[in-house]
């Protein structure tokens, strides 16, 4: 239990949030949600004691443990990953620690028998038999191999250590669990075991996320930091979501009667419940939705950016044909003799455990790299746009975003520019912004202002979520839901895949699996899992 009384934050003149006062219990996880600046981070650093508050104070319950996701990559370079993931239990990890200095000593007194005695009971009573088998089971649930939980902590590449440090968090099952961030360079095979983990753990958890599947898979309440308040919502990010729109409608439609509105209030809270019972959330978790409440949700503060793709011609029935296509890097096969035709009307994902598989087709079909073999050929009538995995080359550059964006128009009057930019939330001053300065968010948003300009009847998108925030990801999201085109992407968004694609090709260095699925049923199907099992073993 997490006690927050009367917290208030400000920097400067800036005021982040005041007078919040709330109780975070047992059994419930809590989704933050905000606009970029709004506090989230900041508020997880107060609960975690990392940052104090301009005013107010934060509780645990008697004797209670705290456990947090930590940001730092380095920290435990000179560790064993086996021993970083047991410090995150610091009582156990202190007494192991303890133990063993005393049955080391060549002294060893009466004395140091009893302390060991004590330590040895303590042991027991935390489990530290089992600590070990438990940090190995949640390494390999987190998608590290046995055979690297010996290995030291600065043997292992970048996004490993991210799941090291999420099973520290993770580790002997904390009271409190603060995550932020935590499905950060997870596959999606990964981010679907955690969810799977939190949504059966019955301790608290507060969790900042951009993933909208995760949120809606683990949270039974929504904290939501705007008008510089924090306020809790019972229900997920998709009931606050819609929740949210809804209540704007019925601000633009002020005049409507009273009767009228309560109707559709109500008409809405069912036809949410239906959808959420259909979850993998527990039964005590569903009980949460007879508290659900609409008319306690306003209108967001927040800004959707204004994304707009409109092909310039239909595409013609021949869209792309690849033929033996094979690629590799550094000798290592990605994928290998593969073939497969896009159909008009195709929104395909490309999945692979080798992120670097999709990224190297799609840099060889627009034309970035060469395969080791085969060809592809578009039709007559496609025209393409391309948001790559690596915009950073765009970026190399002092030029204003009026000049960078002009760059991609055929139209170089500044009024037209800077309604693209407008619509992607740049605004007054901001669009003098030199394009080098850019954060990653900024610079996506400045791509897909890029891509809109193309007017394209296809687009390849890698990764196209990676720095946006919920409000972009959402909007991304709805557009591309009504796209009169085909697209060509790869996301560890679960929801962007569910809601965008009809058909699902996954990319092994053995073959292809492909299906004219959805993503929910891709991976329920049995014999999806026999292929993938042999495609994988060979």
């Amino acid at each position: 239990m997490i006690a927050v009384n009367n917290l208030g934050m400000q920097f400067g003149k800036r005021v982040l949030f005041q007078d919040v006062n709330l109780k975070f219990t047992p059994g419930n996880c809590y989704g933050i949600i905000g606009a970029n600046g709004a506090g989230k981070s900041t508020l997880m650093k107060i609960l975690s004691g990392e940052l104090s508050p301009t005013h107010g104070n934060v509780t645990l319950g008697p004797g209670e443990r705290l456990s947090v996701l930590e940001q730092d990559h380095f920290k435990h370079d000179d560790d064993r990953v086996i021993d970083t993931v047991l410090k995150g239990h610091t009582v156990l990890w202190d007494i192991m620690q303890e133990k063993d200095a005393l049955y080391a000593k060549p002294d060893f007194s009466d004395e140091d028998g009893i302390r060991a005695s004590e330590l040895e009971e303590k042991f027991a009573e935390l489990e530290g038999w089992n600590a070990e088998s438990e940090a190995a089971a949640l390494l390999s649930g987190l998608g590290i191999k046995e055979d690297k939980h010996y290995m030291l902590m600065r043997d292992l590449s970048g996004n490993e250590k991210v799941r090291v440090l999420l099973a520290k968090a993770l580790f002997g099952n904390p009271d409190n669990l603060l995550l932020d961030e935590p499905t950060n360079d997870l596959d999606l095979e990964t981010v679907a075991w955690l969810e799977d983990y939190l949504s059966k753990f019955e301790n608290t958890v507060l969790v900042v996320s951009h993933d909208r599947h995760f949120l809606d898979s683990v949270s039974t309440h929504t904290l939501d930091i705007d008008y510089n308040k924090v306020q809790v919502f019972a229900g997920n990010y998709s009931y606050w979501y819609q929740s949210s729109q809804l209540a704007l409608r019925q601000q633009q439609q002020a005049n409507k009667k009273a009767e009228e509105k309560r109707k559709e209030l109500l008409e809405f809270i069912q036809r949410f419940s239906a959808n959420v019972a259909k979850s993998k959330q527990t039964t005590s978790r569903k009980k949460m939705l007879e508290k659900l409440n609409v008319e306690e949700i306003q209108p967001s503060s927040r800004r959707y950016p204004g994304i707009i793709f409109t092909p310039l011609r239909e595409p013609g029935n021949k869209i792309l044909e690849v033929k033996g296509l094979t690629a590799s890097v550094d000798g290592e096969i990605l994928f290998k003799d593969i073939n497969f035709q896009i159909e008009k009307d195709d929104k395909v994902a490309f999945l692979s455990h080798d992120p670097r598989a999709m990224t190297a087709l799609f840099e060889i079909i627009c034309g970035k790299r060469k395969p080791d073999a085969g060809t592809f050929e578009w039709g007559q009538t496609i025209t393409t746009a391309y948001l790559p995995l690596d915009n950073s080359e765009f970026f190399n550059t002092d030029m204003n975003l009026v000049d960078w964006l002009c760059q991609f128009s055929d139209d170089s009057s500044e009024i037209y520019l800077k309604g693209f930019l407008g619509k992607m939330l740049f605004s007054g001053e901001e669009v003098l912004k030199q394009a080098s300065v850019l954060s990653g968010g900024e610079k996506m948003r400045c791509m897909i202002a890029r891509m809109m300009l193309k007017n394209a009847n296809t687009m390849v998108l890698d990764s196209p979520t990676n720095h946006l925030d919920l409000e972009s990801i959402q909007a991304f999201n709805n557009t591309l839901q009504n796209f009169k085109g085909n697209l060509l992407l790869s996301s560890h968004d679960h929801e962007f895949i569910q809601t965008v694609c009809n058909r699902i090709i996954e990319l092994t260095p053995n073959g292809i699996i492909d299906k004219m699925m959805d993503y929910d049923d891709y991976i329920t199907d049995p014999r999806v899992a026999e292929a993938r099992e042999r495609l994988y073993k060979n």
